[in-house]
């Protein structure tokens, strides 16, 4: 697909005036060599890893003893070690801020509004920190939250990995079966969760989960008020407590970071669970932040000051991400519950008040407000927004061009991809690049990543599984409950050996940039030929009449058909007309090979709590087989909807 112009370029003095600029030339003087280009300095970054690493760290002035080795066993991805003798906290590196300027703004649609300071934040991760030491919680113990993206649930992380205590939260609409799925795998020594939350402009009641989580895991408790009677709540726990009163016995004073190894575990993060009990990946203090600074202060820009915003909940690795923002100086504006409550401009009305520098999202709300038929453009003040990124899923092109139509012309649009896997980004957005419709800009910094064949073999210009042929600082240190490490061998280095396979189906462009066309665990395969559902996708919705569709291969004839459910837009009546336009949409915009052999209307489609869709359960419900793990998913009673379709059957 040749484009003549880029949506977006950087002038030479904007490329000159970013912090990726900076960093840049200033690796020149200290590697005693020129980077003409970022591909110089890309190449650099992961032929000499342990010397990038090792500048971030200082560049960044990360607190802590960095020793003597920034890499050992660097050629081994699985015993590659970075910075092993080293020492740091990884709090003290996060709450980087002082005074009475903003850190965290908060809103909870449109029912609670909060803003901490840097001083409030400080003085209730030493308070926590307190706390949580009177009940005997210290190094490698585990911490577990049920919780809003609210202040206090960034206070109550800090203070855990303060003191060396592993971090692990979800959000207050997972079901009980999806808490217990993850917490109870960990075994943590105290459980933190709010009194309710609000959703769509309704108060949600968690009382009933509360309590038969708590009575499962046999943890004490503490109860956050949000939206309900914490009170109440904690009373009719075993030993449960308010925040208010669980801290009430401690004042203020210097938080006491305790310096750790730099692979020290920090998080643990939960694969989606959809086919089977999620996987526990843990993360180290060291990699995550040394990857997360990266990301913030030099793809992303990141300044004291700039206000950063995500749409996530905290059962989203973004939250993990969103929070190290702080590290840069920056003020994180919270949100929490439905971006559509009271309308679809309630993130906007957001970002004009409190002058959003950096909007972060998922591809499926652009998607949601382009066909809401809003433009913000024309209806906010975004003067303050110069970076607008997009992940969760592959952002359509016509998502492209409508940041740039609808939201703002000049803004950098940065397309992102990684995962929970990594806590962070293998592709991404580059301040120094063009962006191009439909691709993302290119790999990170320190990420040898490549896109190989099922041979093992690089290929450019078609499509191969996304690899990363060299270790990096933000790989797990483990899977929880995996002794020998037989799962997380499993899950990323079965198919090629000592590199690292991702699962994500994709391909370099001729700007070199990629475009990820879906899991490759979803990629179809009707007579043998590899097809990402990202590029069907990419046409079908672009079809007013619908709203949402997912794809799937079903078992056919001893080959796959290629299925297409389709969720359509208000009003619409699903016809043979309709069935044949989207045939040809597919055919004249894809290829011929991409035409589903059925086209089946449903009314819901099924999609995990962070909002990605779910192919690989729907696949599974088609062919008669159990879905292990439901509770992951948003709604699950989706499912059904696949169940003995007669559509399927012929």
């Amino acid at each position: 697909m040749h484009q003549e112009q880029p949506l977006w370029s950087p002038s030479e003095e904007f490329r000159r005036a970013t912090p990726m600029y900076g960093f840049m030339t200033w690796c020149e003087a200290r590697a005693g060599r020129p980077f003409a280009t970022y591909d110089d300095f890309h190449a650099w970054s992961i032929e000499d890893r342990g010397a990038f690493w090792s500048a971030v760290w200082d560049y960044c002035d990360v607190k802590g003893d960095k020793g003597g080795i920034a890499l050992s066993n660097g050629d081994r991805m699985l015993e590659a070690r970075f910075f092993p003798e080293a020492r740091l906290n990884f709090a003290e590196n996060i709450l980087a801020g002082a005074g009475d300027g903003d850190a965290l703004i908060f809103r909870g649609e449109d029912k609670a509004k909060d803003r901490w300071s840097w001083d409030r934040l400080t003085q209730m991760v030493s308070r926590l920190q307190q706390a949580y030491r009177a009940m005997g919680i210290g190094e490698g113990d585990r911490i577990a939250a049920m919780m809003p993206n609210m202040p206090e649930t960034v206070a109550c992380m800090l203070a855990a990995t303060s003191i060396g205590a592993i971090w692990s939260s979800c959000s207050p609409d997972f079901g009980e079966q999806g808490v217990l799925d993850r917490f109870g795998q960990i075994g943590p020594k105290l459980f933190i969760c709010c009194d309710g939350y609000w959703y769509n402009g309704k108060k949600q009641d968690v009382a009933d989960k509360v309590r038969a989580v708590v009575a499962s895991l046999g943890v004490p408790a503490v109860i956050v008020p949000y939206a309900g009677d914490a009170p109440a709540l904690a009373a009719s726990l075993p030993s449960g407590r308010t925040l208010e009163v669980f801290v009430a016995p401690f004042e203020p004073k210097a938080v006491d970071y305790v310096r750790l190894p730099f692979s020290h575990p920090v998080y643990i993060l939960f694969s989606s669970g959809t086919t089977g009990v999620p996987k526990c990946i843990v993360h180290g203090a060291g990699g995550t932040l040394l990857q997360h600074l990266k990301e913030h202060r030099f793809h992303c820009g990141l300044t004291k000051g700039e206000r950063l915003f995500y749409f996530t909940t905290c059962g989203w690795m973004m939250w993990n991400w969103l929070v190290s923002g702080l590290a840069c100086g920056a003020t994180l504006c919270l949100f929490d519950g439905s971006p559509f409550a009271p309308d679809g401009n309630v993130l906007f009305d957001y970002a004009a008040e409190e002058k959003f520098a950096v909007f972060g999202t998922s591809a499926k709300y652009i998607d949601a407000v382009r066909k809401g038929g809003l433009t913000p453009r024309t209806t906010h003040d975004l003067s303050c927004l110069r970076l607008m990124t997009s992940t969760g899923s592959p952002l359509s092109p016509e998502g492209f061009s409508f940041v740039y139509e609808g939201i703002k012309p000049d803004v950098h649009l940065a397309s992102i991809s990684g995962g929970t896997d990594i806590v962070s980004c293998f592709v991404l957005g580059n301040p120094l690049k063009p962006v191009w419709r439909g691709e993302i800009q290119g790999p990170g910094l320190g990420l040898a990543v490549d896109v190989w064949d099922d041979e093992g073999q690089p290929v450019r210009g078609e499509k191969g599984e996304l690899v990363c042929s060299k270790a990096f600082p933000s790989m797990p240190v483990m899977f929880w409950n995996d002794p020998d490490g037989a799962k997380y061998r499993a899950a990323y280095f079965e198919r090629f050996d000592n590199v690292w396979c991702h699962g994500d189906f994709a391909e370099w462009t001729e700007h070199g940039g990629l475009v990820i066309h879906g899991r490759s665990d979803a990629t179809l395969n009707p007579g043998g030929v590899r097809i990402g559902t990202a590029e069907i996708y990419n046409q079908v919705e672009q079809l007013p009449e619908i709203a949402e569709a997912l794809c799937i291969g079903q078992d056919w004839d001893d080959d796959v058909r290629v299925v297409l459910f389709v969720r359509l837009a208000a009003d619409v009546t699903f016809t043979d007309e309709l069935a044949g336009a989207i045939k040809t949409k597919i055919r004249t915009g894809a290829s011929p090979r991409h035409v589903p052999a059925r086209i089946v209307p449903v009314a819901d489609i099924p999609r995990t709590k962070s909002g990605k869709i779910v192919e690989l359960a729907v696949r599974e419900v088609v062919h008669g087989r159990p879905v292990k793990n439901k509770e992951a998913l948003a709604n699950p009673e989706a499912l059904e909807l696949f169940r003995d379709l007669p559509e399927l059957s012929k």
